[in-house]
């Protein structure tokens, strides 16, 4: 008799920026951590879909907590990955350009000035070390997992970068190692894009999440990025679990923490 093997638990989150209390209290609440801060999700798996920077107290402390996880699931047969948000690059733009000016930004100040006025906290850039440096140029934009293309924004901006998750990533990444100011701040435009899926609600062939999820291979789209709160009208005390829409192929995780609402860990399989 062949013993069958059921998959792997699957949970995402996404948004986290910088509240690390909060975030280790629902891992802790959903039996992934322990009251140390330890994973204990033993072949669990986590994928975070970014942002874990800026607008909250602590977003090298909520960095750190990923690369700590990330050995010890590993270590317990699990798995915790992280994708690229859009306050991860502007915090990697403030840092690697400062106010130095950038043609075709309105943000005066260069990066720097406008890192700050989407939430950037000087703690998180006076901490960031090198080691954080490569974490963050290491990270994936996106990534399919159980037929779930698991995406930051809510654009299809990333079909600029490639039309594969190995050419997006690649892209990406080459992205990230570039120090050409004018190309920084078309990428931090395209990782900053949103709102592509509102109008896709009849699942016609050639709309935008359709286009999506069969260039990257998938059938449901899972994101953050937009706020639950702010950009899909909740009111952020009522906030108790993801939207699903667009014809019920895309999902959006993104509680809004720093707006009142919470931290939505959901579990997909």
């Amino acid at each position: 008799m062949i013993e069958s093997r059921l998959p792997r638990p699957l949970f995402v989150a996404a948004d986290v920026h910088g509240h690390r209390s909060e975030f280790r209290g629902v891992l802790r609440d959903s039996g992934l951590v322990d009251g140390a801060g330890q994973w204990s999700g033993r072949d669990a798996r986590l994928w975070l879909l970014g942002d874990y920077v800026d607008r909250g107290p602590d977003g090298i402390g909520v960095i750190d907590d990923i690369r700590r996880w990330t050995r010890q699931a590993a270590e317990a047969g699990g798995e915790v990955g992280a994708l690229l948000g859009n306050h991860e690059v502007q915090l990697m733009a403030a840092h690697l350009f400062g106010t130095t000016p950038v043609p075709g930004w309105d943000e005066p100040g260069g990066f720097r000035g406008g890192w700050a006025r989407f939430g950037g906290r000087d703690d998180d850039l006076r901490r960031l070390t090198g080691d954080h440096v490569s974490w963050i140029a290491a990270r994936p934009a996106m990534t399919v997992l159980d037929d779930h293309l698991l995406i930051h924004s809510d654009t299809t901006s990333y079909l600029e970068f490639g039309d594969s998750v190995t050419a997006v990533n690649a892209a990406v990444s080459e992205a990230l190692a570039d120090r050409d100011v004018r190309g920084w701040a078309l990428f931090a435009r395209r990782m900053s894009d949103r709102g592509s899926f509102r109008d896709s609600e009849t699942a016609a062939p050639g709309d935008a999440v359709s286009t999506m999820l069969r260039t990257y291979g998938a059938g449901r789209l899972v994101h953050g990025h937009s706020t639950l709160t702010k950009h899909f009208g909740m009111v952020p005390g009522e906030v108790r679990e993801p939207l699903r829409y667009a014809a019920g192929r895309v999902l959006n995780i993104d509680g809004g923490v720093y707006e009142g609402g919470r931290i939505l860990l959901t579990r997909l399989a």
